[in-house]
């Protein structure tokens, strides 16, 4: 993505404190964009004022909820383009809250839709949206054909914030399009718990010397994408027309079950021990199974391709966490 595409332009992004928020803040600081980020900092929804470390000086943040419609009114007002990245992202507090994951993920989504509309129909918008959309594959990999039939009331309220805006985009001309994010991992998620991936928690297992659990007999298969090849995603989809209206896989070549991406993260680590465990039930009433996208529409439409493998990734990641631990323990 050119410089020239960002630089100097006004760039708003919800849940800009948590994870990928982050991140792209960093990569659009380099570009040259007047970054704004507006974050709840929930607790539990993996907002964190150490992602901001070395570009507070750099950017404007906005502590407020997306779920306050007059202030997301407001905040559109002026923006070239709409990085839409806030959303309850627990499966298993969606089952066990479904009314806030209902406010968030979808009720949440309409309002700055209609802020868009009202306030500035001019600005560009990428929707963060999930792999957990599909639901128990049919069949591997996952095209964007492939029907859509969720497991839980996440992937439930996702799908109705993805089409949203596509519905925005095609009817009232607020230029949308949504990625369709698999398993993303990198610095700066979330690792205190499981709340938004397992991955974190292994991490965190991992360099604490406690072993990590490997559901059932470890068989899933699963693709990652590091969080860079994720931001360069958002930035190629929010700065390309061929985009608008568009929903894509994001995904990667190489899935990996999870018996053995567990034995590349001891490798990868020096040491650990791997733990075989039942599945939860509560957790095995929302499994998808094995599950990797074909992210070829997104490669044809715009050029995109992950370019770091998973095994420098991890390593990467662990060695982030192994320096700042104390900051998201």
């Amino acid at each position: 993505m050119s410089q020239e595409t960002f630089a100097s332009r006004r760039v708003l992004i919800t849940g800009g404190m948590g994870f990928i928020g982050s991140n792209l803040a960093r990569r659009l600081v380099e570009l040259g964009s007047e970054v704004l980020l507006v974050d709840s900092l929930v607790p539990e929804y993996g907002g964190n004022l150490f992602n901001i470390d070395g570009i507070q000086q750099r950017i404007k943040v906005n502590i407020s909820d997306v779920r306050d419609e007059y202030s997301m009114k407001y905040l559109v007002q002026a923006q070239d383009y709409l990085f839409n990245l806030a959303g309850q992202t627990s499966h298993l507090d969606s089952m066990r809250d479904p009314y806030t994951d209902l406010e968030i993920n979808c009720r949440a989504q309409l309002s700055i839709l209609e802020a868009c509309r009202r306030h500035n129909r001019n600005i560009k918008v990428v929707f963060a949206s999930t792999r957990q959309i599909y639901g128990a594959p049919d069949y591997l990999p996952v095209d964007e054909r492939h029907l859509l039939h969720p497991t839980d009331i996440n992937g439930v309220n996702k799908m109705a914030g993805e089409w949203y805006h596509i519905v925005y985009n095609n009817v009232y001309g607020v230029r949308s399009c949504a990625l369709r994010l698999t398993n993303t991992y990198g610095p700066r998620m979330r690792v205190k718990d499981d709340r938004q991936t397992f991955l974190g928690i292994w991490i965190r297992r991992l360099i604490e010397g406690k072993p990590i659990e490997v559901f059932d007999d470890g068989r899933q298969l699963r693709d990652f994408n590091h969080v860079d090849d994720v931001v360069d995603a958002l930035l190629l989809a929010a700065g390309s027309d061929e985009a608008k209206g568009q929903v894509f896989n994001l995904g990667a070549d190489d899935p990996i079950n999870l018996r053995d991406l567990a034995e590349l993260m001891v490798e990868l680590n020096g040491g650990g021990e791997i733990r075989f465990v039942p599945f939860p039930p509560d957790r095995k009433a929302i499994d998808i199974g094995s599950y990797y996208a074909d992210f070829q529409r997104i490669h044809r439409t715009l050029g995109w391709a992950p370019r770091i493998p998973l095994r420098k990734g991890l390593a990467a990641t662990l060695d982030f966490y192994r320096t700042h631990a104390a900051r998201y323990w």
